[in-house]
């Protein structure tokens, strides 16, 4: 029996090879199982609905696909209590006859603490399942998953495939960001929701095997070689818990909107609407009696049925011309204008965390070294603020890094000019960025705060920043400033501006900086940020800025429109 074959049913006594395995036909197979559990979900047929779940979880396609989840994860060299790790092919080949129903007994958890992004001088507490049990979650996820998508709240976005932040943030400016949008917020979170849910409620609730889920659920934990029993709560760390919080949750908008915005009238004179992401979710509401006598008294009796509690610490009525913080942004409105900007409190957590690195791991390190362990950091926090208003904010963390390197620099060259670190640091960042002399970007590694799908993440950024004219603004500066916006704000001579894709839309934007040297027109060269705002250079009118040449029409943002012309535009 041939691969293909074998992957299309139930798993035979004899494995193919690990890599012998059709992986196009095994995603297939998945994806047309998961799409007819969908279609019978909204048909109503039930019955329907666990015949297929059970053709799933009990086929080797659904099998190769969740060993191949948990051993290509980050957590996929982090061992359980049993210490095993499937790091061969042999020992993923193997691990398709122990994902069977009859004869399974989940091994406990092993339980560490790892500190609260929130406040680090608390603890959070993880429970880690072996890899069988792993792969087990991941396998029954694949028909939980359906279900949960196709009755899921419309506005919950946490831990849901193809949603994110952005996206919930992007609700919260469409709900608030009109005249007549409501002007209080009921900010809510749940006290220890994973730690906290109903076993009865989950077993009652929750359409899977009740068998495997009660077995999950009473698996208990190790610390300290001491077993602990679990008589409540999903444990953190494993796989299926963020799918069965949300199931948890959800239903919620769905009794808001039966309460408070039933009729038309009701929904003028209420405008209650919900975002939640995982645990955290706020309410909009008209007035700040409604959301503390009517919103919250509802909420908290939708969760006390499952086993949860408000947090009395972190919930909040605010009103939306103070602004409150909402997935790391601050969310306020200035007159009749609501704004997103980052908040101050992640700022300040993503400046801790440079300052822990530079301080742990700086005192080794060379220039270019350093620089490297930063560029993760700076991109991924440049990259996840990108969306909102965040050009001051860019300005002053960038202002930041560069005295933390700056004073980095004097301390590790006590008896060294600045002239002899600025130059040191211009060589290290010259290597990073893999530049000749001249400053032509050969092979750049540095990390564009906003990449198109399909390009490189590199920035091959240039070497002088006319603007300032200092050495260590151009040698490291501009490192940094290119996880940001991609460049020093600047045409320099050889730089064009090209209609670039957006990262995540597949559409293009106009006036994207894609800094190249004219000689080398590299052929993949990716984008930069685009710039937050736009102004013609100074002592060009407006007519001879409309008379350079436009390549023509191209659909931006707002649809189609007229392209930027090349240097019509520096950033303001």
């Amino acid at each position: 029996m041939s691969a293909a074959a074998t992957l299309a049913g139930a798993v035979p006594g004899l494995v193919p090879g690990w890599h012998s395995i059709p992986w196009r036909k095994v995603w297939h197979n998945v994806r047309r199982l998961q799409a007819r559990i969908v279609k019978a979900v909204r048909q109503g047929r039930w019955g329907k609905v666990r015949a297929l779940v059970y053709l799933l979880t009990h086929s080797a396609s659904g099998r190769a696909a969740a060993i191949l989840r948990v051993t290509t994860n980050q957590g996929a060299s982090t061992p359980g209590v049993d210490g095993d790790c499937w790091n061969t092919p042999e020992l993923k080949a193997t691990a398709f006859s122990k994902l069977r129903r009859h004869g399974y007994q989940p091994q406990p958890l092993r339980r560490v603490y790892i500190p609260k992004s929130s406040d680090p001088s608390k603890l959070r507490p993880l429970g880690i399942p072996t890899l069988t049990d792993r792969a087990m979650q991941a396998l029954y996820l694949l028909g939980l998953d359906p279900i949960a998508e196709t009755t899921a709240d419309a506005n919950s976005y946490g831990f849901r495939s193809q949603r994110c932040c952005a996206d919930a943030l992007d609700q919260c400016y469409k709900i608030l960001g009109q005249r007549a949008s409501a002007t209080w917020i009921l900010e809510g979170d749940i006290k220890a929701c994973f730690d906290r849910i109903s076993h009865d409620w989950l077993l009652t609730h929750i359409p899977m095997d009740r068998v495997i889920l009660r077995q999950w659920l009473q698996a208990g934990y190790l610390e300290k070689d001491a077993f602990f029993a679990t008589t409540e709560g999903t444990p953190q760390g494993g796989i299926a818990s963020p799918a069965l919080a949300n199931a948890t949750l959800d239903g919620l908008e769905t009794l808001l909107r039966e309460r408070f915005d039933a009729t038309r009238t009701q929904r003028t004179r209420n405008k209650v609407h919900l975002v939640r992401y995982a645990d955290d979710f706020i309410i909009t509401g008209t007035s700040k009696e409604l959301l503390r006598n009517e919103v919250q008294p509802l909420v908290a009796h939708f969760l006390s049925e499952r086993g949860l509690e408000l947090s009395h610490e972190k919930t909040s009525i605010t009103h939306v011309a103070d602004g409150f913080d909402f997935l790391g942004q601050n969310v306020r409105r200035f007159g009749t204008k609501l704004l997103l900007k980052p908040s101050r409190q992640n700022e300040q957590r993503f400046l801790v965390k440079v300052d822990d690195l530079i301080r742990q791991q700086g005192g080794h390190l060379t220039a270019g070294e350093l620089i490297e362990r930063l560029n993760p950091l700076i991109r991924g926090w440049a990259q996840y603020h990108r969306h909102v208003s965040n050009n001051r904010r860019l300005d002053r963390v960038d202002r930041l890094l560069l005295g933390k390197l700056w004073r980095w620099a004097r301390r590790r060259h006590r008896h060294k000019s600045a002239a002899w670190e600025g130059e040191i640091l211009h060589t290290a960042k010259r290597q990073l960025l893999g530049l000749s002399r001249h400053g032509r970007g050969q092979s750049g590694r540095l990390a564009s705060g906003l990449a198109g799908p399909g390009r490189s993440h590199a920035h091959p950024a240039t070497c002088e920043n006319p603007r300032e004219g200092q050495p260590l603004r151009s040698s490291l500066g501009v490192v940094l400033r290119g996880a940001f916006d991609g460049s020093d704000g600047q045409h320099l001579d050889g730089s064009r501006d090209d209609a670039l894709p957006l990262a995540g839309t597949g559409r293009e934007v106009s006036g994207v900086r894609s800094t190249v040297d004219a000689g080398s027109r590299l052929a993949d060269t990716p984008p930069a940020l685009a710039y937050p705002r736009w102004r013609r250079p100074r002592g060009q009118s407006r007519a001879a800025s409309s008379q350079l040449p436009s390549p023509g029409p191209q659909r931006g943002l707002g649809g189609e429109q007229g392209r930027v012309p090349r240097g019509a535009f520096v950033k303001a």
